[in-house]
């Protein structure tokens, strides 16, 4: 397993992370979920992602259980707060001090330690001030409940103004978890260059598109049974975006590419990602152990520029670049 540093800090995570948003506590059985997690542990990830939101809060409990006895200085466990939990009542949500202070205390009973390495802002808040929210992050990181702060699909500007006042407070904003993959590429224009500056780095989520990038959504067909875009639990409605016949026909003509890279076509669409310089680790989820031991595979994998060159030319006007779709819910009317 590759093992690179998390932005500009010192924090070294592994290239490769396991995630469980859309599969613990829901898509799949706790104990397949708990041999994920096993899998992932034996081939080298010690990287592990999750967020309050998922499964209202039962991801958080199952990835606890799955990681109980390890050595806690070898894992580096991140967590997110900001969506509804619980009955999601109106301080359910958002980053007020108040929820903040009773997410993360509520994370840490889940996950089963005293400390997250990596406590994350889920989205933007636009009810809160920026300032309150800064200044809760840094209380949280001085109680030692959390090493490190980072953020999640926040936009150029608010990640600037973030870390301007993470500097003020003394406190390391060292990371931000965007969407990003072959066909998902809104970050690059304004986000990445941004965060470059600021020694911020980015542990990406859906490398694979939700799994079209593995090139099992044949166009005109009907979804494989069990697949994520036969899911009524959320996987379809994020895969939706994908399922259109000039995306998979074009995903289709991948295939080549990776065969002469020697990679399945998840691996290429992993390594793709990991390619990008200011790309700390590519977060995958699995529901079965082998997909674990296929996407760990491209870590360390290099492209070279014949092939990232053959992957523009395929996807190029199927590719999503404003970088105007990243963004926050936007503030509620009063």
């Amino acid at each position: 397993m590759e093992i690179r540093n998390l932005g500009a800090s010192g924090l070294k995570i592994s290239a490769i992370s396991y995630g469980n948003w859309l599969t613990h506590g829901s898509q799949v059985e706790e104990d397949a979920a708990l041999a994920c997690v096993r899998q992932a542990l034996d081939e080298g990830i010690t990287t592990f992602d999750t967020a309050d939101v998922y499964a209202n809060t039962a991801a958080e409990t199952v990835l606890g259980k799955a990681l109980a006895g390890e050595r806690r200085e070898g894992l580096e466990i991140f967590t997110k707060v900001y969506w509804p939990t619980g009955p999601g009542k109106h301080n359910d949500h958002g980053l007020s001090r108040k929820h903040i202070m009773e997410s993360i205390n509520g994370s840490l009973k889940r996950l089963g330690t005293d400390y997250v390495d990596l406590y994350q802002a889920h989205r933007y808040d636009y009810e809160t001030p920026l300032e309150e929210t800064m200044e809760a992050f840094a209380d949280v990181v001085r109680a030692g409940k959390a090493l490190y702060i980072g953020v999640s699909e926040w936009r150029a500007e608010e990640i600037r103004a973030a870390h301007a006042l993470a500097r003020e407070l003394r406190v390391p904003l060292v990371s931000n978890q965007p969407q990003y993959s072959m066909l998902w590429r809104v970050i690059e224009a304004e986000v990445v260059p941004t965060c470059e500056e600021l020694g911020i780095g980015q542990i990406v989520w859906s490398p694979i598109a939700q799994g079209v990038l593995t090139g099992k959504y044949q166009p005109g067909q009907a979804p494989p049974e069990g697949s994520r875009a036969t899911d009524t639990k959320g996987g379809a409605d994020m895969i939706g975006r994908w399922m259109q016949d000039d995306v998979l026909t074009r995903v289709q003509q991948l295939r080549p590419i990776a065969e002469e890279a020697g990679l399945s076509m998840s691996q290429l669409a992993v390594a793709w990602v990991l390619e990008n310089d200011n790309v700390s680790s590519a977060i995958i989820g699995a529901s079965r152990p082998e997909q674990v031991t296929e996407n760990v595979k491209a870590a360390g994998v290099s492209l070279d520029d014949a092939a990232l060159k053959a992957i523009d030319e395929v996807l190029d006007p199927v590719v999503q670049r404003d970088p105007a779709k990243t963004q926050s819910p936007p503030r509620r009317p009063s």
